[in-house]
């Protein structure tokens, strides 16, 4: 009878997170089929953002050293693999897009709402939380992880000879612009990347 009454006190509850743990899962492959400006460092093809999450999650866990605060890395890691989920529904709004990002951060937040909204309760709102802390660029984490979302798309632009700069008319001023949060969170990372691209812009894969 203890065995037939198991099923009721404890493995019913679960079954019920695993299934809504298994829809998140199942859902958040679809981040696998959105297409940044971005290609592959191979030039081959556009990379998609499921591949941009990974790549900097890992690219964190490398260079978290360079930080210039203390950064408890696996919180760095964990908002990186986060904070592009919306992008399912939100798209990805490319970085130089003025218009796109008027309407970005509404759309974004309906995303986390539903597809955050999708995990049981607890899950749920731990994981949303993540993802407004890195909005927010508060702590320590949330700013280097931003840092490092800037950093590897100028990596790709450079190994594919400009890249997204040349397709979209980005110049020498737009990129420095948007490489700020490198610049104010990782001063080794920021003097690396400025002779980077004053080497991009004297190959001419970066308009002055």
């Amino acid at each position: 009878m203890l065995a037939e009454s198991l099923p009721e006190v404890a493995v019913v509850p679960a079954q019920a997170n695993l299934a809504a743990q298994l829809a998140f899962l199942r859902e958040i492959d679809a981040l696998k089929h959105v297409y940044r400006r971005t290609t592959v460092m191979d030039g081959s093809r556009r990379e998609n953002s499921a591949e941009h999450s990974w790549h900097i999650a890992l690219a964190a866990l490398v260079l978290a050293e360079h930080a210039d605060e203390p950064v408890e890395v696996g919180k760095v890691v964990k908002l990186l693999l986060l904070h592009d989920i919306v992008e399912i529904d939100a798209g990805d709004t490319f970085a130089y897009d003025q218009v796109g990002k008027a309407s970005q951060a509404a759309r974004e937040d309906a995303a986390a709402n539903r597809i955050f909204g999708l995990l049981p309760d607890g899950q749920a709102r731990e994981l949303r939380a993540l993802w407004d802390e890195f909005e927010a660029k508060e702590t320590p984490e949330a700013r280097f992880a931003h840092a490092v979302d800037r950093l590897l798309p100028v990596l790709h632009n450079f190994a594919t000879g400009g890249g997204s700069w040349h397709n979209h008319g980005v110049n020498y001023a737009m990129v420095v612009e948007r490489m700020r949060p490198l610049a104010e969170n990782s001063t080794a990372l920021w003097a690396w990347l400025h002779g980077l691209l004053d080497e991009a812009v004297r190959r001419g894969y970066l308009a002055e």
